[in-house]
C-alpha cells in the first residue's frame, strides 16, 4: 500500500486537517488550491475512505481522517526531522577528506588553514607531483600541475590557478651558449626538464593565436621538483622553464636571465581532479573554494 501513496498527498492532507481550509493549506504549501484538492481526492481513492467532509461553508474531519492524521503525524514529523538533519550535515563540511597534492608551501598552508577552520573535517594528505591515475582510487581530490592539453579522464577537472611561465638561464650559462631565439635551437642546448610531471621531457609553447607547440629538448638533468630545477638553473646547469612568480626575484637581481623566444612558454596550470557526482560533497566543494581563495 505505501508504494501506492504519494507522500505529497499525505502532506496536503495534514495541512488541510490543521488549517481546515483548502485555500490556507495551498498558501502554506505554495501550490495551487486545485492541486491540494486533487491530492486529497487521490488519497481518498487509494484508501477507499472518506477523510474530509466538505460543504460550502466548512470542512470537517471524518473518523477515518482523524485516525489517519493521528497515526501518521509522528511518522511525518520523524521524516521531517531526519531530512532536516541530513540537510544540516550536507551543508556543513565534515567527514574524512583524502587528498593527493604536490608538496609545495602554499598548498600545504592552505590545507592547514582549511583544517583549522573546519574542525569536523579529518584530513589524509599524500604528496606527489605527478600522481598516476590508476593509483587514485580512494582519494576525494587530486591536485595536479600540468602544462598543455589535458588527456581525457573519468574525473571532473577544475582549474584552480594559472601561472605564466618563462624560460630562464644563469649568466654563467649564457657565457658558454648564446641565447636561443628559435624553438628548434633548444634541441642543442642543455635544458632542465621534469622527470615524469608535465609530460616529462617536452617543453610546450604557445603562439599568439593560442596554438600549442611541443619541443623535445636536450636534457641530462630531469627532476620532479621546482625548487631543484630553479637551483640547477641558478648554478648554470641548463635552461629551465619556471613559473614567473617563482623566479621573479632572481630575474630582478640578475641571478637569472629571462630568455625571449619566438613563442611564449605555455602557462603552468594547477588543476583539481575529483570524482564526478551530481551532488558534490560539502567537504570537497568547501575545500576547493578555500584553495581558490588561498591561491589568489
Amino acid at each position: 500500500m505505501i508504494d501506492q501513496i504519494d507522500p505529497q498527498w499525505l502532506n496536503s492532507f495534514h495541512c488541510v486537517y490543521e488549517c481546515l481550509s483548502f485555500k490556507q493549506a495551498a498558501e502554506f504549501l505554495d501550490i495551487p488550491t486545485s492541486n491540494v484538492s486533487r491530492h486529497i481526492a487521490l488519497l481518498e481513492e487509494k484508501l477507499d475512505a472518506r477523510l474530509l467532509e466538505r460543504t460550502t461553508r466548512r470542512i470537517s474531519v471524518t473518523e477515518a481522517g482523524e485516525q489517519l492524521y493521528v497515526s501518521t503525524k509522528p511518522l511525518i514529523d520523524s521524516l521531517s526531522d531526519a531530512l532536516q538533519e541530513v540537510n544540516k550535515h550536507a551543508s556543513t563540511p565534515m567527514g574524512h577528506l583524502r587528498i593527493v597534492m604536490p608538496d609545495i608551501p602554499i598548498l600545504g598552508q592552505a590545507v592547514v588553514t582549511f583544517c583549522a577552520e573546519h574542525p569536523l573535517i579529518s584530513i589524509s594528505c599524500d604528496t606527489s607531483l605527478s600522481p598516476r591515475e590508476n593509483l587514485l582510487d580512494g582519494f576525494d581530490v587530486v591536485l595536479y600541475f600540468h602544462r598543455g592539453k589535458l588527456e581525457d579522464s573519468n574525473w571532473v577537472v577544475k582549474e584552480l590557478a594559472r601561472l605564466p611561465s618563462v624560460v630562464v638561464a644563469a649568466p654563467s650559462l649564457l657565457e658558454k651558449h648564446s641565447a636561443p631565439y628559435r624553438l628548434e635551437d633548444l634541441h642543442s642546448f642543455p635544458c632542465i626538464s621534469t622527470l615524469t610531471a608535465v609530460n616529462g621531457t617536452p617543453w610546450i609553447f604557445t603562439t599568439k593565436e593560442g596554438r600549442l607547440t611541443t619541443v623535445n629538448v636536450k636534457s641530462n638533468f630531469r627532476v620532479n621538483s621546482g625548487f631543484i630545477a630553479k637551483s640547477a638553473a641558478l648554478s648554470g646547469v641548463g635552461f629551465a622553464i619556471l613559473p614567473l612568480n617563482s623566479c621573479k626575484a632572481e630575474i630582478e637581481s640578475g641571478a637569472l636571465i629571462s630568455i625571449e623566444l619566438e613563442q611564449q612558454p605555455e602557462d603552468l596550470v594547477l588543476y583539481a581532479f575529483y570524482a564526478g557526482r551530481k551532488h558534490l560533497a560539502k567537504k570537497i566543494s568547501a575545500f576547493l573554494a578555500h584553495l581558490e581563495r588561498a591561491l589568489q
